[in-house]
């Protein structure tokens, strides 16, 4: 297999870091070839047995870009959830959505899982995102803290890396103030640098061109007197149910559902309340391979109850057949490529800026011109709100419901 010249480029570059430093970390964007080009580092660097690690639905894709390039060494690849599973040694590691790692002032269980691979191993590490840092440069610590060559080991952990490379302040919660790390400081990605190889689509040579539509859908009035009910009373009580919503973030989470047409109860059961969303998707894309975007796994169950067997979950399935697919916004917004779709539809969309520019961008190749996005909103409910935040890449947080909940219908 031909690789592109920016990715043999890369390959070599990359390969004299990891000789230098033991490590490298590719910060390459979305369908540049981040698989490819660190399993091109793992065979010029001669390993032998390689360790992938990665999200549970890109292991086909990574399993395919190995068999193309049919380098000499051994691939296993895994998700983060089964490392507990690993079995055997391995002389390099590849940690795919490696910004995955980056939770903090803890360390997450996916950080120390890999900490003990690492440990146990002695490898050389690729690290592999778009994203190196999507919402703070704090994120950066947890993700390499484990590395022997990493340019933070003097520091014994997070806290006393803060010392230096955070501006800790303190943020009210509830009345409670508490420390908030969040403020990490330039200085973070200049002490990365050595390390660090970042690549563009733009460098890479796309031009696709990404239209965003939003499509407003009229929800069944039972929808409509639910929340209005909920924004009112705080408490919904049914013959056998309870619809609580005694916090804001409560308040919040339970009109996220209610607007798009589902609801999760207060014993943990949750239900379909209105199908127009998932009507009108099939309605208006009729005869169209779309991937579509949900929120809620209840959303899915309405998806499939209007779609029948003509949607999937599973990528394979996709790829070879003409039927839609639908994921989930967290789990299917990285790692994985919906090339095939003809558009991307978003039943609803997550509070968070990062999965708005990552899930968005799935179709995404170089050959590509144009990307078709479609957010399906209820008239009057939420989501719009979201959205006016994320494309600005600002999560979408308490405050900012706070401010919107008067101009919810």
């Amino acid at each position: 297999m031909k690789l592109r010249d920016y990715q043999e480029e890369i390959i070599s570059k990359g390969t004299d870091v990891i000789t230098e430093h033991g490590f490298v970390y590719l910060a390459m964007e979305v369908r540049t070839g981040k698989t490819l080009t660190s399993l091109g580092i793992a065979k010029q660097m001669g390993a032998n047995r390689v360790l992938f690690i990665t999200k549970k639905k890109a292991i086909s894709s990574i399993e395919s870009d190995y068999t193309m390039l049919k380098p000499k060494f051994s691939l296993k690849v895994i998700n983060y959830e089964s490392l507990h599973k690993i079995e055997g040694s391995f002389d390099l590691v590849v940690l795919d959505e490696a910004h995955s790692m980056g939770a903090f002032p803890k360390p997450s269980k996916r950080a120390k899982q890999v900490k003990i691979i690492i440990q146990k191993n002695d490898p050389l590490v690729i690290l592999l995102s778009g994203t190196p840092t999507p919402e703070s440069y704090s994120q950066m610590y947890h993700q390499i803290y484990a590395i022997p060559g990493n340019p933070f080991k003097r520091y014994i952990n997070f806290y006393r890396f803060c010392d230096k490379y955070v501006n800790v302040t303190q943020r009210p919660i509830n009345g409670i103030y508490i420390k908030d790390y969040s403020k990490g400081l330039p200085s973070i990605m200049e002490a990365m640098q050595p390390y660090f190889i970042s690549y563009s689509q733009k460098e890479a040579g796309f031009k696709v061109q990404t239209n965003e539509h939003l499509l407003f859908v009229k929800m069944n009035p039972l929808t409509y007197n639910l929340a209005k009910k909920l924004k009112k009373d705080l408490v919904i009580q049914g013959s056998e149910e309870v619809i609580l919503a005694d916090t804001p973030v409560k308040l919040m989470m339970k009109l996220h559902q209610i607007y798009s047409g589902t609801v999760k109860f207060e014993s943990g059961v949750s239900k379909t309340l209105d199908l127009s969303k998932a009507m009108y998707i099939k309605e208006k894309f009729k005869g169209k391979k779309i991937g579509i975007f949900y929120k809620f796994k209840q959303e899915l169950k309405a998806l499939k109850e209007i779609f029948y067997d003509t949607l999937t979950t599973e990528l394979e399935e996709f790829i070879n057949t003409k039927k839609s697919i639908a994921l989930q916004i967290v789990s299917g917004r990285e790692g994985i490529s919906l090339r095939q779709a003809d558009c991307l539809v978003y039943y609803n969309i997550d509070f968070s800026a990062t999965s708005y520019w990552q899930s968005r961008d799935r179709m995404t190749t170089k050959d590509r011109k144009k990307n078709e996005v479609y957010w399906v909103f209820s008239e009057g409910g939420i989501e719009e709100r979201i959205y006016k935040a994320v494309i600005n890449k600002k999560d979408y947080t308490l405050n900012h419901f706070k401010k919107d909940l008067l101009n919810l219908k």
